[in-house]
């Protein structure tokens, strides 16, 4: 049977090597869709993979915007590899309060609506993964907040990143606690939001050798990365990063991996990290 991947955000960075290193581990029939907002990005990525004389499978673009519910409802059909990588830009020289709505719009909407629209019809044996990152375990969030995320409901981990938006921009969101940073509580609610959905379906998944997990693939150097960290010198190129997400994609299905944060095949325990100085964490 033809296997078809799915990678949102990926005509650049982390995102366009995952759709080359399926492209060059899948079969000639099977079909990777590689997916972004930009039509002629998109198209021109496309054709990149497509023309790279490792590439086996086939590769076509798709116009997606994954901020969009409802063109991601209407996108999802049968698929069994998902890999939910966009990403909205955030720039330290403006205000995060600023760009608040497009980084949660694409970051947490965009895996919400991953989620909801491609869980349901992830084939039998699939993987449906979330990226995150290291920063998305709870105990990165000062501890009054770590109920808002910790063992509830999709719809719960919805609520409170609206209720965090609200904060962001009534201005109450540092006297409520919320980290100045505001990819912290965006990478907590990207994990939390994996560990409810999978909650849900983890006997039936495993029943069947399905994966449902978010994954950090380490720091990556990458433009969107560049602005925000000084010290690159243990950085791996989008390839290597893209290289260890992809080895959990093909290996088999690991019950102790199932709705949780792995980096490099590793389960990074949920309620692990402490909340740190935002200065301290982007180094």
């Amino acid at each position: 049977m033809t296997r078809i991947a799915v990678v949102t955000g990926a005509n650049q960075g982390l995102g366009f090597a995952l759709v080359r290193g399926l492209a060059a581990r899948l079969a000639p029939e099977d079909l990777v869709l590689l997916t972004g907002r930009d039509a002629g990005r998109v198209a021109s990525a496309a054709s990149a993979v497509a023309a790279d004389p490792a590439t086996r499978s086939r590769v076509e673009g798709r116009v997606l915007d994954v901020s969009d519910a409802d063109a991601v409802a209407r996108f999802a059909e049968p698929a069994d590899i998902v890999l939910s990588n966009a990403v909205g830009p955030l720039d330290p020289d403006r205000p995060q309060a600023e760009q608040a709505d497009v980084f949660l719009d694409v970051a947490n909407g965009g895996t919400h609506a991953v989620l909801r629209s491609f869980g349901p019809v992830l084939r039998p044996g699939g993987r449906l993964l979330v990226v995150a990152s290291s920063l998305g375990t709870l105990g990165h969030l000062p501890e009054p907040l770590r109920p808002r995320f910790d063992d509830v409901s999709l719809d719960d981990v919805e609520k409170a990143v609206e209720d965090w938006r609200a904060a962001i921009h009534d201005g109450t969101a540092a006297a409520q606690g919320w980290p100045e940073w505001i990819n912290v509580p965006s990478k907590v609610a990207q994990v939390a939001a994996v560990r409810a959905v999978a909650a849900r379906r983890r006997d039936a998944d495993l029943a069947d050798g399905t994966l449902v997990a978010a994954v950090c693939p380490g720091l990556v150097d990458t433009r969107a990365s560049r602005p925000w960290f000084s010290d690159f010198s243990q950085a791996q190129t989008p390839d290597e990063a893209a290289r260890k997400v992809l080895d959990l994609v093909f290996a088999d299905a690991d019950p102790a991996t199932y709705g949780e944060l792995v980096r490099f095949g590793q389960v990074l325990p949920w309620r692990s990290g402490s909340p740190r100085r935002y200065e301290d964490l982007i180094g």
